[in-house]
């Protein structure tokens, strides 16, 4: 099992890769369709899609005992709040991979009594209530950090001999936006991997919002969101200290 876990785990820099062609030729091929002359570049960009996305789904067989590896450690977080939204956040993405996987079963001929469209809401469910609930983590984090901010700067007036009054909620609604952007931008600052897990989760989240029809978008938005998101999953992989850890 470690031997298997050390080979996943040298996978997944290669699955960020490939997820980031992926995702930039679906960008590149929306932003050529309209223009003429283009076809055969279109083309190729579509075929090369197709490939880098049937590839992916080899590194990503080992991803369900990452999950259940991921899961048995969230359920020993000592702040309740991330204990049980990581917890059921991974156990939504175990299931999401095991459907994940029998979609892979069906299109290498394995089996071919399997509903795709079934299998693939289902993928998409289950990524989307993992998406969900890793957000709902977020903004705790960052509830507990702009607090954290608000007292370090009342300390720090208050040992000034100062009014502490740099947070404080204005009357006119612009003011109050703006203190709280302001506030909103210094918390996470302090906390760059917080940042990075945030925006990779609200862009991967827009993909199985569109397949449930929730929010419709188009390949040129799922493009650009997924390469950011490809982006901010490689740097995890390169610096291990830029993910955010389980508490």
């Amino acid at each position: 099992m470690d031997a298997f876990t050390r080979f996943t785990n040298q996978t997944q820099g290669r699955d960020r890769l490939f997820r980031a062609t992926q995702y930039t030729c679906m960008l590149l091929r929306y932003l050529l369709e309209p223009k003429a002359g283009k076809e055969k570049v279109v083309m190729k960009l579509k075929k090369l899609e197709s490939s880098v996305s049937t590839g992916r789904k080899w590194f990503r067989l080992g991803n369900v005992v990452h999950a259940v590896q991921a899961t048995e450690q969230s359920i020993h977080a000592t702040d309740l709040v991330p204990r049980l939204c990581l917890t059921l956040a991974n156990l939504n993405r175990v299931i999401y991979f095991i459907c994940d996987t029998i979609l892979w079963v069906r299109s290498v001929g394995l089996a071919s009594g399997i509903n795709k469209e079934r299998w693939r809401t289902r993928a998409a469910r289950h990524y989307y209530y993992s998406l969900l609930l890793s957000l709902v983590r977020d903004l705790y984090e960052i509830s507990l950090q702009m607090e954290q901010v608000i007292h370090d700067k009342a300390k720090k007036e208050k040992s000034a001999s100062q009014d502490p009054c740099g947070y404080s909620v204005a009357d006119e609604e612009t003011e109050w936006l703006q203190s709280f952007l302001l506030l909103l931008f210094r918390s996470l600052k302090r906390h760059p991997p917080l940042l990075l897990d945030t925006v990779k989760n609200l862009c991967d989240i827009l993909n199985p919002l569109d397949q449930l029809g929730i929010c419709k978008s188009n390949p040129g938005i799922i493009g650009l969101v997924g390469l950011v998101s490809s982006v901010a999953g490689m740097i995890t992989v390169a610096y291990p200290q830029m993910k955010l850890k389980t508490c």
